[in-house]
């Protein structure tokens, strides 16, 4: 597997006024995300964690160190599903990905994963060893709908989150309807950047009451 590349990763709490108003400006100078289909996409996430819930304590304990999986969907689309793999380092962030077929991931989330011990992917290889050894089961799923933006320069990406609804049917990961709950009034923009940030992009979202945070839409699924 080639080693991962750590990115900034900053989040920030903000009310419906806010992404009206910064998504309107960073719409000027950033290109809408090419998946973006009538200005968003669904995004669903299935998160896994151990029996003791490992990650969702490392997450809310601060561990400087940590790991978490989830596959994931977009606009229930499912010819196209990932298994992914976001690291923490030093306050920095990494992501790695691998493709699922929708055969395979109805296989995991019913515990049948033995497959996954014989993929030429790396990924898929270490995702099996954690489900053996840390015990990883699939706990929750998570849905919201997603403005997402790019921009070239130091290679930032923006998007906004909202809707945020959690459900812990996770066998109805392809369906419709799965008894989701709503994380109330959670809206949560994320800037992703390489070295630096432009101070194109930080002047249009900077704000003294605009401040980061640590949210997390698995933990505050969890924790409803």
């Amino acid at each position: 597997m080639e080693k991962p590349k750590y990115r900034h990763e900053f989040k920030h709490r903000i009310n419906m006024g806010d992404l009206i108003s910064l998504s309107g400006k960073i719409n000027i100078i950033a290109a809408p995300d090419e998946h973006m289909k009538n200005g968003s996409y669904f995004v669903r996430s299935l998160y896994f964690d151990s029996f003791s819930d490992k990650a969702l304590r490392e997450k809310t304990d601060g561990v400087d160190k940590r790991e978490k999986f989830r596959i994931r969907s977009y606009d229930m689309d499912d010819s196209f599903i990932r298994l992914e793999k976001k690291s923490k380092f030093h306050g920095l962030c990494s992501k790695s990905s691998a493709l699922l077929s929708k055969e395979q991931t109805e296989n995991i989330i019913s515990g049948n994963y033995s497959f996954l011990a014989d993929s030429e992917n790396e990924l898929l290889r270490e995702f099996y060893i954690k489900l053996c050894s840390e015990q990883l089961r699939p706990k929750l799923i998570v849905d919201y709908s997603r403005k997402a933006y790019v921009y070239p320069y130091g290679n930032v990406r923006i998007t906004f989150d909202y809707n945020i609804s959690s459900s812990g049917n996770v066998k109805g990961f392809f369906s419709a309807e799965n008894g989701s709950v709503p994380v109330p009034e959670e809206i949560i923009m994320e800037v992703k950047y390489d070295e630096f940030l432009p101070s194109l992009i930080s002047d249009i979202i900077r704000a003294p009451a605009r401040q980061s945070s640590s949210f997390s839409k698995y933990a505050a699924g969890r924790y409803i």
